[in-house]
């Protein structure tokens, strides 16, 4: 049989008896010396996984059943170096099994990649001094050629090993990831429904805490609400509802001030994400309340989106599109009474001003009396006084701004 060794040797057609003489002693080294590594095999185990082992001292997350799987690997790993060195594949075998579920099960351990990549390397370091040993042993190492490609083989194997086991560690951390974010979206929205699930594994103290319900929609959206947590000192729970779209709480035992959260916003990089804000609640019935805030206050950003809308700054306008009868109704009632667009600006002006006449013809630039006739002549087509129906005005001013059109619609030429 022909391994990697002696296909480093020229064999040239038509060489001497010399020459021939020589490749079948070397041939002969070669077999010599992968059956003294192949007895050596056990030794070679025993060596790798004392230093394996030893590296970094049990890290944590290691058991006794890791530690038997991370014998059975270094024993297969072992196995499948010589069997490459002894005749390589034009396509190589494939990496052991016993070496995947090891990736997976340090995986879900939560043992760093990094410390299984430094033990593979630990491990190559053993072996190739295992080889090089034997190599002296029997003589081969006075060959250049052989020696380099005993080298490149290992290498190349290392190099493959190492690949696949941070492929095969990544893929079973991302499944584990999507595993525990759907728990964690059953557990909440149980929650959210009255109910009342084990939430331990949530890792968020939801009684007896203060509550700040967020939802942050667009690409970045986990990173702003975690950043956002961090700086104020808050426990996050976060869970994703859509690619790009999550929910968020932070809390914490301390009542939360919006202020605080408006100078943490103003330092955090919002591009590209709109987030939205309830109201700083308490108990789990606070943790409810400040969702179905945000929840509300959706409907105002969906419409025109800002990088971030609190329900407080919206509260009526929010509570108005949860019922699309009702935007229907106010929009019909008050929008052809408020007449045309040099009226309606009038209104906006005078409210703006705290209903002062004098005010808002300075705002507008006009002559108070001329303000005043506008208004009369709009509570006219009311049929009653602006400050009588002001909130139901403010609102309907805004469904226009909004793009709500009298019949509900929303006109996708002023939404924006």
């Amino acid at each position: 049989m022909r391994g990697g060794v002696q296909d480093a040797v020229s064999l040239r057609t038509g060489v001497g008896a010399r020459e021939r003489g020589e490749t079948a002693e070397l041939e002969e080294v070669h077999r010599a010396l992968l059956r003294a590594l192949r007895a050596r095999e056990r030794e070679m185990v025993d060596a790798i996984f004392a230093r394996v082992s030893s590296m970094f001292m049990a890290a944590r997350g290691e058991d006794a059943d890791y530690e038997t799987g991370l014998r059975e690997t270094v024993a297969a790993v072992v196995n499948h170096s010589l069997t490459e060195i002894e005749a390589p594949a034009e396509q190589p075998a494939p990496i052991p099994s016993a070496a995947i579920a090891q990736a997976q099960r340090a995986a879900r351990r939560n043992i760093s990649v990094e410390t299984m990549m430094l033990r593979y390397i630990a491990g190559h370091r053993v072996l190739g001094g295992f080889v090089m040993d034997e190599a002296h042993r029997s003589g081969l190492s006075s060959n250049g050629p052989a020696l380099r490609h005993l080298r490149t083989t290992q290498e190349a194997l290392l190099e493959r090993l190492m690949t696949r086991i941070a492929d095969e560690y990544r893929q079973e951390r991302e499944r584990i990831e999507r595993s525990r974010e759907q728990c964690h979206v059953e557990v909440v929205q149980k929650l959210l429904a009255g109910e009342s699930p084990d939430t331990a594994g949530l890792e968020y103290d939801l009684d007896d805490a203060w509550h700040l319900g967020m939802i942050a929609n667009g690409q970045g959206g986990r990173r702003v609400v975690r950043g956002l947590a961090d700086d104020l000192g808050r426990q996050l729970l976060c869970v994703s509802t859509g690619e790009d779209s999550v929910w968020a709480w932070i809390g914490g035992r301390q009542e939360l001030e919006m202020a605080r959260v408006e100078r943490a916003l103003s330092a955090t990089r919002t591009v590209g994400v709109t987030l939205v804000l309830g109201q700083p609640r308490r108990a789990m019935s606070g943790w409810r309340l400040t969702h179905r805030e945000a929840q509300a206050a959706l409907l105002v950003a969906q419409r025109r989106p800002e990088s971030t809308v609190r329900f407080a700054d919206h509260a009526l306008l929010a509570l108005v599109l949860q019922n699309e009868s009702l935007v229907r109704s106010l929009a019909g009632i008050y929008l052809p009474s408020l007449g045309n667009p040099v009226a309606r600006e009038t209104v906006r002006a005078y409210f703006s001003a705290g209903c002062n006449a004098a005010t808002a013809a300075a705002k507008l630039a006009i002559d108070r009396h001329t303000v005043e006739r506008r208004l009369r002549a709009i509570e006219g087509n009311l049929g009653r006084q602006l400050r009588s129906c002001h909130a139901e005005l403010e609102v309907v001013l805004r469904l226009e701004e909004l793009g709500v059109t009298p019949n509900g619609d929303t006109d996708p030429e002023t939404a924006r």
